[in-house]
């Protein structure tokens, strides 16, 4: 799994997102993901909803994905 394969995924399923993976062994990856629909959402809820994005590779092929979400607003 590389970087682009995951921020294309992402993006997919969140077509209002702006979206930057990071990460350099292949299994572990950082995220930041700046969205709309991230509005008025708990941090657990805009996780859930970058989780569902990656399906399956969630715990298969991406071993560990650190999630920083914001709103339009919150990233300024």
């Amino acid at each position: 799994m590389d970087t682009t394969s995951i921020e294309q995924m992402i993006q997919e399923g969140l077509p209002d997102a702006k979206v930057v993976v990071t990460g350099d062994d292949g299994v572990h990856f950082e995220a930041h993901v700046v969205c709309a629909s991230f509005s008025g959402k708990s941090t657990l809820q805009r996780h859930r909803m970058v989780y569902a994005t990656l399906g399956k590779y969630m715990g298969n092929e991406i071993h560990a994905l650190g999630l920083k979400t914001q709103s339009p607003e919150e990233a300024g």
